[in-house]
């Protein structure tokens, strides 16, 4: 695992080691372990190392082929490397090591851009023909590995961070709005802009490449892989999907444990990272384990439950894992926040802090450390959410329903008065709804049963949600030189979530339940409680692998007592962030627009917790020196 970047000079002007090396430098977090460059006339390719397998100085990137044609920085891990390697050895291609690096500079060498289709895991790569004057870059097809470009002023960048990208002095770090309003929507951003105008993402599932041959140097990105979610048409029994489910998650798991370092495990409460746990710990002998839970003493309603710690510790006694675990306070919200919007680079989804806290804790034990990420977006682990897309009239009405849904932090008429300094008069939504509906599929499915619409659904989150969790871990983790596998995204297993049958997920298409965590009131009525419907064919396979309690828990994310502590212990932080009418936020928001929305949180009218976060993170980002 490492981090990337580089660039050309369009122009064809020498490049220059003294940017490459910043830009490295940006970005030495990501591989405490070694750097390598590798400059000729106008093209810079650089890479950070944490070495991961193969320790040796064989691994040493930027990796030059024997033949020294291609040239590649690669950050990632190949979970199937060694099977890739064979055939490539039966086709005459001879290795120097044993990376998985090396296995995908020549299968790239001999495949093309079809190489990338045959990657089961992670990654973020470059790769330089010397011969074609060719760049090629691409992203693994889940997105679990960022990689980030830039053309400007006669130059081409790229990057595992924006930071490696901006400390070249042809990109400016000025405020994109329209990425700004995109954040504000979903509370995360669906397409490929960054809050800094010049910098795109690489969307999942794409490469792309720019050619130094002929006149016009142009861009072109190409889809090789998209999500397809869809009902069989032959329905098997359903015990068989079970027993397919079981052997494709062991072998899964078992095929994410290569490495030639110590890995660890993620282990919460809930089943998805216990039944990682279970597998890996009948393969590793005291497994160290990691869990992070809050301090419940001003917590009150849904929160109560946000405490995992007493479940993870009763599966670590099971397990037989070497457990670890944190205990946070809201001081402890309040102290990361500055060193955590650095290292995210900008807001993504979700409240954040406690991955940064639990990725910090791992980090002091273990250079790999499995996550159960994925299950609940593959197997239809949400079902308040699904259950607002079965009774719809045609696609029309289904994207306007969910896009109200998605619509996370502010309601239209919300939207027009905090921003109004830089929304047209007329500002209706149309922008970010466009987003949101091309985020679907465009085969021309037909909507005519709930399971077309669940499966748009879950779609959409894979494409967004999943996406935008990807995106934070990345980061964090490799902020704390860890990294996260997600045996989730096997790609066999992933192929099977995508065809398994609705109905084996979800208990009651029929149900229209509205359950939402964020309304103000009491929470002990049955309205408010949690459920147990989703991913119900992963809980009858992990039945054979973790306890019965956990199994029958209704689904809990991952959260922190926030809406408690804005209002109470962190009220004060709150206050000295968002209540300073000369705060950079208020230079794009209004004030007083805020200000009341932020009030009405703190006297308990709205629970308002994800937008005050989204403001004490946007707040945070603004201050930074870099802008």
């Amino acid at each position: 695992m490492c981090g990337i970047t580089g660039f050309i000079n369009l122009k064809t002007e020498p490049a220059n080691f003294s940017i490459l090396k910043a830009m490295t430098d940006a970005i030495s977090h990501r591989g405490p372990d070694g750097e390598g460059h590798w400059v000729r006339d106008n093209v810079a390719i650089g890479h950070r190392r944490l070495s991961i397998i193969d320790l040796s100085s064989d691994g040493h990137q930027p990796m030059v082929s024997a033949d020294e044609r291609l040239v590649l920085s690669y950050n990632g891990e190949i979970y199937n490397y060694k099977e890739i390697r064979l055939e490539l050895e039966r086709l005459g291609y001879r290795f120097r090591s044993n990376t998985d690096s090396e296995v995908v500079l020549y299968a790239l060498a001999y495949w093309g851009e079809k190489a990338l289709l045959r990657f089961n895991g992670m990654f973020a790569l470059a790769l330089w023909d010397t011969e074609r004057k060719n760049l090629l870059i691409a992203r693994d097809r889940y997105g679990i590995k960022p990689l980030y470009y830039a053309e400007k002023n006669g130059v081409f960048c790229f990057g595992s961070e924006q930071k490696a990208v901006l400390k070249n002095p042809a990109i400016q770090s000025n405020i994109d709005h329209a990425g700004l309003i995109e954040y504000f929507t979903f509370q995360n951003i669906f397409s490929d802009r960054t809050l800094r105008e010049d910098i795109k993402l690489l969307p999942a599932g794409h490469y792309a490449n720019i050619s130094m041959q002929g006149v016009v140097n142009k861009l072109k990105i190409e889809k090789y892989w998209d999500y397809s979610f869809q009902e069989p048409s032959n329905v098997v029994d359903s015990r068989e999907y079970v027993e397919e489910l079981d052997r494709l998650f062991v072998n899964a798991v078992e095929r994410q444990l290569v490495s030639d370092v110590e890995i660890g495990a993620y282990l919460s409460g809930g089943m998805d990272s216990g039944a990682i746990t279970a597998i890996a710990a009948g393969k590793i002998p005291n497994l160290k384990s990691f869990t992070c839970g809050f301090d419940l003493s001003s917590a009150s309603g849904v929160e109560l439950a946000f405490d995992e710690r007493e479940k993870a510790e009763a599966m670590s006694a099971k397990f037989k894992t070497e457990h670890y675990s944190i205990v946070l306070k809201s001081g402890d919200m309040e102290r990361c926040m500055h060193d955590l919007v650095c290292t995210l680079e900008e807001p993504r989804v979700g409240q954040s802090y406690p991955n940064y806290y639990a990725a910090k804790l791992a980090s002091k034990f273990v250079k790999v450390v499995l996550s159960g990420a994925g299950g609940d977006e593959l197997f239809a682990g949400y079902p308040w959410r699904y259950y607002r897309s079965v009774k719809n009239d045609n696609f029309d009405s289904y994207a306007d329903n969910y896009y109200d849904y998605w619509q996370r932090l502010l309601s239209t008429s919300e939207f027009k008065n905090v921003f109004s300094a830089i929304l047209p008069n007329d500002y209706d939504g149309s922008y970010t709804r466009e987003i949101f509906r091309d985020i679907f599929p465009k085969n021309n499915i037909k909507l005519t049963r709930p399971e077309d619409y669940i499966n748009h659904s879950l779609h959409l989150e894979a494409k967004t949600f999943l996406h935008g969790l990807f995106v934070v871990e990345d980061k964090i983790s490799m902020a704390h030189g860890l990294e996260t596998r997600v045996p989730f995204m096997d790609n066999d297993l992933v192929d099977f979530a995508m065809n398994c049958p609705v109905s084996l997920k979800l208990n009651n298409l029929q149900n229209v339940i509205n359950l939402d965590e964020n309304v103000p009131g009491n929470k002990s009525s049955a309205y408010f409680q949690k459920t147990s419907d989703g991913k119900q064919i992963l809980r009858n396979m992990m039945a054979r692998h973790i306890p019965a309690d956990i199994i029958k828990a209704p689904k809990k994310g991952f959260s922190s007592p926030d809406a408690s502590w804005f209002k109470g212990e962190s009220i004060d932080f709150v206050k000295a962030k968002l209540f300073d009418p000369e705060a950079a936020l208020y230079d794009v928001l209004e004030y007083g627009e805020v200000k009341k929305l932020i009030n009405e949180h703190l006297h308990g009218d709205k629970n308002r917790r994800l937008l005050i976060w989204s403001l004490l993170s946007v707040q945070t980002y603004l201050e930074q020196d870099s802008l």
